[in-house]
């Protein structure tokens, strides 16, 4: 009788099973949706009249240029978890206005070229996971990689291939993190690694500069947080040049504290290497970003005020993970207050206590405060946008959206804004959600029922993704010396 019933569950989970995988597989498979994939070829002929080639004279009245600075390719350990196989010189390319594949299977392109581009990759394990995923690497050879090993050789088609990669890199960074600190994984090894990687990432920065036409600069960003996804302190560091640049790169794992990188850049200025950090997505950062202590909970002074505004000119205020500039509990009376500053409940930027040291209105109306008290103003920056773009190539338009993190978003049915057959998202719906932390968290069901209809339950961070954003500057010329000496007035 037990064996019976046994089978008879078995036959259930096998025809669910299939119900599931031609709902996913079959039926979706030639459906991906995506605008950009069926733009006609005169959407992109604007390029073709720019006239990118053309070396222009310095402008004494200046110019007007555009670009990002917050790029990210397979060398940051989740873009390349979730597919992302471009490397800095293809990111280049596309802003240079060639085509580069996306990891859900299309081709993105900009319409106009950028005047600017950075590759931003995280500093923190640069390069890492792709060395992990190469078998014939040393460092692939710790047991705790074998999840990764080939991880990008194939990359199925799939929803579920998405949840399976979803707390890979977390799990991966949190795991090489204990490995250092209790000695069981040769820090030297992680080192011999990131170096040869920023020595790449620097001459793909070189071999696209084209002073005059389109300008480079070698970055990386600096991820410091509470948590990997909670209380932001994340800056993008961008170097005016690339002459005698260190040989090794500051992040978290020097210092969660960013005042210590203030001194590392200061040390290097001395030397004639001028760099500087750029602040971005304050609206997470649960208050810190803008608040009216140091980082130790200190009070702010003179020396530190100064010694921000050295390396920290400007702020990013907004890119796909939303907008910093205010929040309607600040700008009660500004109807526009809300555009896109939503963020999941969980996070503690969310609270009223955390509100105002995350928001860069407020943030100027701080610094006046400092002052009046006759203590220098730390928050007097300029402003920038740039995209944070996980797949080397921003998605600067709703008109052609992919998102940010290649296989997790770069459909509209991966991020939830386009329904389901209804027939398959009955039974979907009917499936707990993953426990994989970048996926689904905050999320009891792969499914939401809205308007008569099903939609993937992307998350609580990919469904508040947004098209955005750029950097704009007026310099007299479009070269580094220029452009960051822009950056900095």
């Amino acid at each position: 009788m037990i064996k019976k019933i046994g089978g008879v569950v078995l036959i259930l989970i096998l025809i669910l099973g299939g119900f599931i995988f031609y709902g996913l597989f079959i039926l979706d498979v030639d459906k991906k949706q995506q605008v950009q994939t069926s733009l006609d070829d005169s959407y992109y002929q604007v390029a073709d009249l720019l006239g990118t080639d053309s070396l222009s004279s310095p402008n004494p009245n200046k110019n007007a240029y555009f670009g990002d600075l917050h790029i990210h390719t397979s060398n940051s350990f989740d873009a390349y978890t979730f597919g992302s196989l471009s490397d800095p010189d293809m990111a280049y390319k596309f802003a240079q206005g060639e085509s580069i594949p996306h990891p859900t299977g299309y081709d993105i392109k900009l319409r106009r070229p950028l005047d600017f581009y950075a590759v931003t990759d995280h500093g923190f394990f640069l390069g890492l996971l792709p060395t992990a995923a190469d078998t014939n690497s040393l460092f692939s050879k710790y047991e705790y990689t074998k999840p990764v090993h080939n991880l990008n050789e194939s990359r199925p088609d799939g929803f579920l291939e998405v949840f399976k990669r979803g707390g890979l890199f977390t799990n991966f960074a949190r795991t090489t993190i204990e490995g250092i600190r209790n000695g069981t994984i040769d820090i030297d090894l992680i080192d011999n690694v990131q170096k040869s990687v920023w020595q790449e990432t620097i001459k793909a920065a070189d071999d696209a500069y084209k002073p005059g036409i389109f300008t480079t600069f070698a970055g990386y960003e600096y991820t410091s947080s509470e948590d990997l996804y909670n209380n932001y302190l994340h800056r993008n560091v961008i170097f005016e040049d690339t002459k005698n640049l260190p040989d090794k790169i500051f992040s978290r794992l020097d210092s969660m504290n960013p005042e210590p990188l203030w001194e590392w850049m200061n040390g290097l200025r001395e030397n004639g290497v001028d760099s500087l950090a750029i602040p971005h997505n304050s609206n997470i950062s649960g208050g810190s970003a803008f608040s009216n202590n140091d980082f130790n909970g200190g009070p702010i002074d003179d020396a530190y005020a100064s010694n921000r505004l050295l390396n920290e000119p400007l702020v990013e205020i907004t890119q796909a993970k939303g907008t910093s500039e205010t929040h309607p509990l600040i700008s009660k009376n500004d109807e526009w207050a809300s555009f896109e500053t939503a963020t999941p409940p969980r996070y503690p930027s969310n609270e009223m206590k955390n509100i105002k040291g995350s928001y860069v209105r407020n943030a100027y109306l701080r610094g006046l405060g400092f002052e009046e008290k006759g203590i220098v103003n730390p928050y007097k920056f300029g402003l920038i946008g740039s995209s944070d773009s996980h797949v080397a190539g921003g998605s600067y338009n709703e008109e052609t959206h992919f998102s940010k993190i290649g296989m997790v978003d770069g459909t509209p049915k991966l991020r939830g804004s386009v329904p389901f057959n209804k027939t398959f998202g009955y039974i979907m719906s009917k499936i707990p959600g993953s426990e994989s932390e970048e996926v689904s968290r905050g999320r009891a069901s792969l499914m939401k029922y809205v308007d008569n209809n099903y939609y993937l339950n992307a998350g609580d961070r990919v469904i508040h993704f947004g098209a955005s954003g750029l950097a704009g500057v007026w310099a007299e010329e479009n070269t580094r010396e220029s452009i960051f000496a822009a950056f900095r007035k």
